[in-house]
């Protein structure tokens, strides 16, 4: 639910982490981006990075140092199988984890996929007073993270409460 406030466009990054996909079959990566500007926000960049927990790791930091990117929102990594080492990577950058959010996604996800959520370990937090989402690879995927948790807590109309209103608030002591 939205009120009455004005919107206020975040900037965002977006990470396809992928041994295989390149700009041309990005297809998670691009519904994410094309989802973000659709929303009103600022694309600041989008890449795609192997699934190295150190790639992804040097890439993240680099935007969670940049105060020009308030949002990072990653897709791919996120399973089970030996490559898959999103979480690895961005867990020891988070000054604070969003446990709900791996959670309300895998809940929401039960709906299109059932038991085989069990494998996602989608994650979710803050570094650096920037927000970082990390969803699976599927675009499926990247729609329900976008379109039923992300875009509301991102838009500072969302009531009662949203993410994007503590912003300025993230680097309190």
């Amino acid at each position: 639910m939205t009120n009455a406030r004005e919107f206020i466009p975040l900037t965002i990054a977006v990470l396809t982490v992928s041994d295989t996909r390149t700009e041309a079959d990005d297809t998670s990566g691009r519904t994410l981006a094309e989802r973000a500007i659709e929303a009103g926000h600022h694309l600041v960049e989008k890449t795609i990075v192997p699934d190295d927990v150190y790639r992804i790791r040097a890439t993240v930091s680099q935007w969670i140092a940049d105060p020009g990117v308030q949002v990072v929102l990653t897709t791919g990594g996120t399973g089970v199988t030996g490559r898959d080492g999103t979480p690895e990577a961005i867990k020891p950058l988070l000054d604070k984890e969003i446990e709900g959010f791996g959670e309300m996604f895998r809940m929401l996800s039960y709906e299109e996929i059932r038991t085989s959520t069990l494998q996602s370990r989608a994650i979710a937090g803050v570094a650096n007073a920037t927000y970082l989402f990390c969803l699976p690879g599927s675009s499926a995927a990247c729609r329900t993270g976008w379109d039923r948790l992300i875009r509301e807590q991102l838009d500072h109309r969302t009531t009662p409460c949203n993410l994007a209103m503590l912003i300025p608030r993230l680097q309190e002591s």
